[in-house]
C-alpha cells in the first residue's frame, strides 16, 4: 500500500498543477514513458491506449494514421458527446444491476464520428471466420489498421470483467507479425494476441460477426460540428427511443435517478432495491464505474466534452459555445463528486481498482487484481439511517448536475 499512498500523492500534485480530476489525472501519472512501437505496425500507427475516453481515443489513432489530425476531444464531439441513460436491472438471485451510461448513447460511437467527418470508411461483416481473417489480413498489408467488435470477455487482459456476448466492444488491430495480432485498447503499448487467440474473441461476437471498419480515402471539407451539437441535445431533451423508456434518458433520466436516491418508501427506491451489505456495495461500485471509468470519460465525459465546445467555439465563430462548455466543467465536477463518494463506500475496491489500472495501462497481467476484487467481501452496513443520508446526499449533486445542463443545453440550442 505504500506504492498505493505515493501513487496517490502523484495524482494530487497533477491536480494541483493542471486542475484535472483525479481519474484523469492518474491516467496521465500510471502512463509509462513511449517505447519503440514494434516495426510490424501499420505505418504512422505509433499512439496506443486511451487519454481519458477510450472509443474517442482509438478513433482519433484511426484518423491521425489516415491523415487527419483530430484531437480526442473533437472525437468525442463529433460521436456525440454527452449523454444520460439510468437504469437499474434486476434478475432473480442476484443483486440489483446499475447502469449509467453518461456518454452519448445508443448510436454507434465510431460511426457516428466518421460519418461526420470528410472520409470514406468501409464497414463489412463476414460469415466464415477464415474469410473475416484473410480480410483482415489483406487490409493491414495495405498500411490499413482496422477497428473491429469483438467479445471483451475473451480477451485476456479482461478475462475477469463481466460483459455479454452479445454487447459489441471496439478494439483496433494495429498490425500482424506472422501469427501475432497488435491490438489497441487499454494499455499505452500495444496489446499482442495469438491470431487464434484474436479470431475467438472476434467470433464471440456473434451479433456482429465479424464486423470490421477500414478508413479507405480523406477529402476536403469540414468536420459537421453543428449536427453533432444538435444530435447531443435532442437526446439529452429527448425522445431518444419513442418509447416509454424514454424517461430514463437525458434530462429527464437525471431527474428519476435523483428521485429514486430520496425513495425510501416505493420498491423502486434506493433504500429498498439497495437495502443490503451486498446489493449496497455492488451500487456503490458499479456508481463509481459508470462515471469515471465504463463508457464514458471521467467526469461522466463532461469536461472533454466542455473540450470539444471549446474548439467548436472557435470554429463556427459561436462564443456561447464557451459558455456551456464552462457549465459543463462545473457538471462534471459534480458527476465526479458523486463517484467519489460511491467509491469512498465501496470497500477496497477503490485502491484495487486503482492497482487495476496501473497494471492495464503498462500492459501487464490483470488477472490475480481481477480475483481479488470478485473476492471481497460486503461493505460495512451504514444502517438505514446512514444510506439515506448518503443517498439524499447523492441526489443533491445530481440534482446540481442536471440544473447546469439544462441551462448549457439552453446555451447549444
Amino acid at each position: 500500500m505504500t506504492g498505493q499512498r505515493r501513487l496517490k500523492q502523484l495524482v494530487r500534485e497533477r491536480m494541483a498543477r493542471t486542475g484535472e480530476s483525479y481519474t484523469t489525472a492518474r491516467r496521465h501519472v500510471v502512463r509509462p514513458a513511449p517505447t519503440a512501437p514494434p516495426s510490424s505496425l501499420v505505418p504512422g500507427y505509433d499512439t496506443f491506449g486511451p487519454e481519458q475516453h477510450r472509443l474517442s481515443s482509438l478513433a482519433a489513432h484511426l484518423l491521425r494514421q489516415g491523415g487527419i489530425a483530430c484531437s480526442e476531444a473533437l472525437v468525442c464531439g463529433l460521436a456525440g458527446g454527452i449523454g444520460f441513460m439510468y437504469a437499474v436491472f434486476e434478475y432473480r438471485g442476484t443483486p440489483p444491476i446499475l447502469t449509467i451510461v453518461a456518454q452519448h448513447h445508443p448510436d454507434p460511437w465510431i460511426e457516428s464520428a466518421l460519418r461526420r467527418l470528410p472520409v470514406s470508411f468501409a464497414e463489412e461483416h463476414s460469415t466464415s471466420p477464415s474469410r473475416a481473417v484473410a480480410a483482415l489480413r489483406d487490409a493491414v498489408e495495405r498500411g490499413k489498421p482496422v477497428y473491429v467488435s469483438v467479445d471483451r470477455a475473451r480477451l485476456p487482459w479482461h478475462s475477469g470483467e463481466a460483459a455479454p456476448a452479445t454487447e459489441p466492444y471496439g478494439v483496433v488491430v494495429a498490425g500482424i507479425d506472422g501469427d501475432t495480432v497488435f491490438v489497441d485498447d487499454c494499455a499505452a503499448v500495444p496489446h499482442r494476441l495469438s491470431i487464434d487467440e484474436f479470431a475467438a474473441a472476434w467470433t464471440g461476437h456473434k451479433k456482429g460477426r465479424h464486423h470490421r471498419i477500414v478508413v479507405e480515402t480523406v477529402g476536403a471539407g469540414r468536420p459537421d460540428v453543428e449536427g453533432a451539437i444538435a444530435t447531443t441535445v435532442a437526446h439529452l431533451t429527448g425522445p431518444v427511443l419513442g418509447h416509454s423508456f424514454d424517461a430514463n434518458f437525458g434530462l429527464s433520466g437525471m431527474r428519476r435517478f435523483a428521485d429514486q436516491l430520496r425513495d425510501g418508501r416505493t420498491r423502486s427506491g434506493w433504500q429498498r432495491r439497495f437495502g443490503s451489505p451486498e446489493s449496497f456495495g455492488m451500487a456503490m461500485r458499479r456508481l463509481y464505474e459508470c462515471l469515471e471509468l465504463s463508457y464514458t470519460a471521467p467526469g461522466g465525459t463532461r469536461p472533454l466534452y466542455a473540450d470539444f465546445l471549446d474548439e467548436a467555439a472557435g470554429m463556427l465563430d459561436r462564443p456561447a459555445l464557451a459558455g456551456a462548455a464552462k457549465l459543463f466543467r462545473e457538471s462534471g465536477a459534480r458527476w465526479s463528486a458523486l463517484a467519489a463518494r460511491a467509491e469512498e463506500h465501496a470497500g477496497e475496491y477503490g485502491e484495487l481498482s486503482e492497482r487495476r489500472m496501473l497494471l492495464a495501462m503498462i500492459g501487464a497481467d490483470v488477472r490475480e487484481t481481477d480475483e481479488r476484487i470478485a473476492a471481497l467481501p460486503p461493505v460495512p452496513d451504514l444502517g438505514a439511517d446512514g444510506r439515506a443520508a448518503l443517498f439524499t446526499e447523492m441526489a443533491d449533486l445530481v440534482d446540481a448536475a442536471r440544473d447546469l445542463e439544462t441551462r448549457a443545453v439552453e446555451m447549444l440550442g
